[in-house]
This record gives structure tokens, sequence and C-alpha cells, in this order.
């Protein structure tokens, strides 16, 4: 099977939009204070402009199991498991090396920050034993996990030990493990790995010709939607935020909107698997400069997200020093990206940076999409 534009559009899509957060969270005045989510000191820009990126994370978990399932069909299935192990092995170990340094800049490595891609490797090395499941098999396993694993309580241990597993399968934690380390799980793998096992049970469909695999995205799309309406409306099960009436219309969309991404909740899982969904089908069969200039970025996703990191990061220090601030003003240590409480741009700056940052990143990614399709005999560059 040839490679198919939906995916890889929608893929780029939300690579792009990505970035977008990043800036926001390193460059961004208030980023260090404010929670663009709180809706006691937000404003509707700075809300919508992360509730917007809380699209990314869920479709590349989700299309990372759609992936592996459309590998698993091209070649041998006891290869790609194979495969999908060492893969996911890669990813938790680039996750604990080389993108933690992008993260925080520190050679020390005081801080261990576990986010998407330590819950796509540890999906992967999962995936390799559930895939030999039939498909159904593993779609109902899905379907529990998402709407099932919001009932289990915090972590219900008081020894470290036994708290820091069972964060790193189901909760969000922080642990201070000493002045010098501290680790923070973002991301519990049994929560995003339903999200994953939703997009390998999709696989089937992208077998079918795209005018009927269209209508299906959509269909599933709206049945997402639907039920993620229908479940906030009642205001009862699917997420620990419940909305209200506010001040004004607009806020009050904004509280029906406001659903938990740490872990990611039925709701939010619902909301951001269905806009998914719908890009999915309205990608199916658009083709025009938009999407092949897309295209580009899906290729090389995990290229795009180690290089973008780093950019993001020395445009930060860049900003600081232009600023006026020197090295002894940069602060260090666990938790630190090492931005000082003072700097910092407006939103609009953020957007302005965001939109240079990606266009710069282009060249890049189309140079190593054509390398890396020249040169298949080089193995390592599958993992990047």
């Amino acid at each position: 099977m040839n490679r198919i534009q939906s995916i890889d559009v929608t893929r780029s899509l939300v690579m792009v939009v990505m970035a977008l957060d990043h800036v926001r969270d390193l460059l961004h005045t208030p980023a260090m204070t404010q929670d663009p989510t709180d809706l006691a000191t937000t404003t509707p820009a700075l809300f919508l402009t992360r509730w917007i990126t809380h699209l990314c994370a869920p479709t590349f978990v989700f299309l990372s199991g759609t992936s592996a399932y459309l590998s698993l069909q091209k070649r041998n299935g006891k290869t790609t498991r194979w495969f999908l192990l060492k893969r996911g092995l890669v990813l938790i170990l680039l996750e604990l090396t080389v993108i933690n340094f992008a993260f925080w800049f520190d050679i020390q490595f005081r801080t261990i920050l576990l986010q998407v891609i330590f819950a796509i490797g540890g999906g992967l090395v999962l995936l390799s034993v559930i895939s030999k499941l039939p498909v159904w098999w593993v779609a109902i396993l899905g379907v529990i996990i998402v709407a099932g694993h919001g009932l289990l309580p915090p972590a219900p241990f008081t020894d470290p030990v036994a708290r820091f597993g069972w964060s790193l399968l189901f909760g969000v934690n922080l642990f201070a493990v000493s002045p010098a380390l501290t680790v923070v799980v973002s991301y519990p793998l049994i929560p995003w790995l339903g999200i994953m096992l939703l997009g390998y049970a999709l696989g089937p469909v992208f077998y079918q010709d795209s005018e009927t695999r269209q209508k299906v995205l959509w269909y599933l799309g709206g049945i997402f939607l639907a039920l993620f309406a229908m479940l906030r409306l009642q205001n009862s099960y699917g997420d620990p935020k419940r909305w209200a009436v506010q001040t004004d219309t607009v806020f009050t969309m904004l509280s029906l909107l406001n659903v938990s991404k740490y872990p990611p909740s039925l709701l939010y899982t619902l909301l951001m698997l269905g806009l998914a969904l719908l890009v999915l089908a309205a990608a199916e069969r658009s083709r025009n400069a938009l999407t092949q200039w897309l295209i580009v970025y899906g290729k090389v996703p995990m290229f795009y997200y180690i290089l973008h990191w780093y950019a993001v990061h020395l445009l930060m220090l860049a900003m600081v020093f232009l600023q006026g601030y020197t090295g002894a003003d940069i602060p260090s240590g666990p938790l630190n990206f090492g931005r000082p409480s003072g700097a910092g741009i407006s939103l609009g700056g953020v957007y302005l940076v965001w939109a240079g940052l990606v266009l710069a990143l282009y060249p890049l990614c189309r140079w190593y999409g054509r390398y890396k399709a020249a040169h298949p005999e080089i193995g390592w560059l599958r993992y990047v």
C-alpha cells in the first residue's frame, strides 16, 4: 500500500499547530504563571490558542496506532511486531535523552519530563503484543480503557516506588526524587494506549476505496462529537471538570470546551478524536497546494518534532538576550526552562514567531524527507 495522503496531511496539520503551543510555553510573557485554560484569569484568545493545540497529542497517538496496523498488513506480522517493539524502545530512549535535553537545555538532566513521545513509545511496546489479538478485540479493549480509566482512583499507595509505578501507568504526578532530580509523569501509558488502540482498530478502514473511507470517517467523527455533546451537557460522567454558566455566552462556551488532558478524559478524547476524524475525512480527497505543502512535514514527524523543540528553545534564549538579560539572569535547576521571570513577548508576537519557525523548518524537512526516501538501506532512518 502506498502512503495515505489523508494520514500525512492530518499528521502534518497537528504538527504545525503543536509548534504554536510550544512557542507559547517558552516565549509568551505570562506562560510561566498563568494557566491559559483557567477561566478566572484567561482571555478567549489565549484559551483558544491553548485549546486548539489539545488536538495534537491524541491525533499523534491515534495515528501511530493506525500506522502500526497498516505496517502489520504490509509486512510479515512477526517481523513488524519486533519492529514495533524496537521502535517503541527507541522512542522512550529519545524522550529520556535527546528530547528532554531539548526541553531544559540542562546537561545534568535534573528534570525528566515524560510526555507524548514516551506515551507513543510505551504504547508501541505494548501494541507489539496486543496486536496479536483480532482487531475487534483490540477495538473493544481501546473502548474499555478510554471510557473506563476515569473511574480509577488517584494513586492508592503511600510507598513512593509503588506510586511512581502507578503513575507511569495511570496518573499524572510529579516526583521530587532529590534536590537535583525531578521526574514528571505527564502522559501515563494506559489512558494514551486506549487512544492508540482505537487508531489501530481504524486501520481496516484505510483498505477501503477513498470514497468509502471518507464516508466512514465523516460518520465516525460525527458519532464521536455527538457522544461528546450528549455527555458534556449531562455534566456528570466523562470529565473531572464540570462546566458552568459563566459571566457571558463566550465564557460559557469556553467552559463547555474546557476538558481535561492530563490524563486524557473520555470527553477530551471524544472531542479531539472527533475533530481529528473530520480532518482525516476532509483531507481524504483534498489535493491542492496547501496539502502538498503540509505533507512535507507529515513524512518526517520525528525529525520535525526534535528539530522544532531545539529551535523553540534557542529562540527563547535569543529573546532573553535581546531583551537585555545576561547569562547571570538565566535561572537553572529542576523544572526550569532557563527563562527569567520578566522575559517574554505578547500573544501576537507568539503567532509571528510560530509562523516564522514553521516556514523555516520547511526546507530542512523537505531535504530530510527526500534523503530518507532515497536511502532505504540506512536502517536507523526508519526510527527518525
